[in-house]
């Protein structure tokens, strides 16, 4: 793996950096109106669905070239594109999956969020046992019905259209009788109610179907195997946004070193504390692991291989890693972490609010990346399953060894 950026990428990153200096708003985006001009304005120059097949409005970028304008934005703490589920999971699947008519149909309008997409997957009792959903979409000869309930969707409040996992045939094994349909979220019996969470926001929703549509042509690939297509859009989820992540994270240590040479405990600053020191300087090892993972991920990408189930690596490192990061950022800091930001913008897509979190707002969110998108006990069972080709009945024991 060449780790060497060439000439062309260091002229594209010239490029970008000078584009988001003139381009990026200077103020917070307040409003979904604000939000959808700053997305369009990105797609308009190519940042936008960069990896996406040009017949489908994309950009044909390289995977480099993506991972310079991530790591670009969240240099400058740029807002990141409002419609993330659709171009980032949802998008890429229909390309892989979808009919003819159905990358005609919905495609185009997903890059410059004319329509923005949730994915409607969790049930309170089927999260990361996905399999175990009991949503259902009853065949009525010329469409579907849909009755049921999901929980934690990301954008809901704001989405016009939803991928969705459903039962159609509750007589067979649970994998085996789940369908994937596109379903509008603009349509009666479709009833969505905001979640607060315990950052104070509410970045998710449930969605309740009562009676709900969806046409024989929204349909995604066969009948009753919606549980393979269901991993394409995780594994996508699981593996995308490495860099510009660990930019993120890279930007925040240089605040805790700066507030750790400014705030002072026993008369001299916290950066002189011995035991201070070691610990920032595990963050930034661990730290460091996290950058070549990313670029592990964007190597790949590069020799053009999908993400896969091993994926389930990428998004377990760190998720547990940001974990531990923010826990050890507000042992450091104490009482000041209460106050002092973090420049961290939330990880979810579509975040209500563009401004930066405090640490604790920051360690309260990162308790949830150990659950969405499969929680840290999944992950290891997909990894000691797919990945490492463990048995069953021996997984556990040489996880935990």
């Amino acid at each position: 793996m060449d780790l060497n950026y060439s000439p062309e990428d260091r002229a594209f990153r010239a490029k970008t950096r000078d584009w988001l200096a003139a381009n990026a708003p200077q103020e917070d985006l307040k409003t979904l109106a604000e939000r959808k001009a700053w997305h369009r304005k990105l797609y308009e120059a190519g940042y936008v669905g960069m990896l996406w097949p040009r017949e489908y409005g994309g950009w044909g970028a390289t995977p480099m070239q993506q991972a310079i304008v991530q790591d670009e934005m969240a240099r400058v703490g740029a807002p990141p594109p409002i419609n993330g589920l659709g171009i980032g999971f949802i998008g890429p699947t229909i390309i892989v999956h979808g009919t003819p008519a159905q990358k005609e149909r919905y495609l185009r309008k997903i890059l410059p969020a004319e329509e923005i997409w949730c994915q409607l997957y969790s049930e309170p009792n089927a999260g990361s046992d996905l399999a175990s959903l009991k949503t259902r979409a009853e065949d009525q000869g010329d469409h579907f019905v849909v009755n049921g309930q999901k929980i934690w969707t990301s954008s809901g409040p704001i989405a016009d259209w939803g991928i969705l996992l459903a039962r159609t045939d509750p007589k067979v094994a649970k994998h085996r009788g789940i369908s994937c349909f596109l379903i509008s979220m603009r349509q009666p019996g479709v009833e969505v109610r905001p979640l607060k969470q315990i950052t104070g926001h509410s970045l998710f929703s449930e969605v309740f179907f009562t009676g709900a549509r969806v046409e024989k042509h929204d349909l995604v690939g066969n009948l009753n195997e919606g549980w393979a297509i269901a991993q394409t859009t995780l594994g996508y989820e699981r593996g995308a946004n490495s860099l510009g992540r660990v930019t993120r994270y890279a930007i925040a240590f240089t605040q805790l070193v700066k507030a750790a040479r400014e705030l002072r405990r026993g008369g001299r600053p916290l950066i002189e504390d011995p035991a201070v020191r070691a610990r920032m300087g595990k963050l930034y090892a661990e730290l460091e692991v996290q950058r070549y993972a990313g670029l592990r991920v964007l190597s790949a990408l590069n020799r053009g291989q999908a993400p896969g189930a091993a994926s389930s690596i990428t998004k377990l490192s760190y998720t547990e890693f940001e974990k531990r990061y923010y826990e050890t950022a507000l042992e450091i800091l104490g009482p000041w972490g209460q106050l002092m930001s973090a420049r961290e913008e939330f990880e979810e897509v579509d975040s209500s609010s563009g401004e930066p979190g405090t640490w604790a707002t920051a360690f309260l969110w990162s308790r949830a990346g150990t659950i969405y998108s499969g929680s840290s006990e999944v992950q290891k069972n997909i990894i000691g399953e797919r990945v490492l080709g463990l048995p069953k009945e021996v997984r556990a024991d040489r996880l935990k060894a």
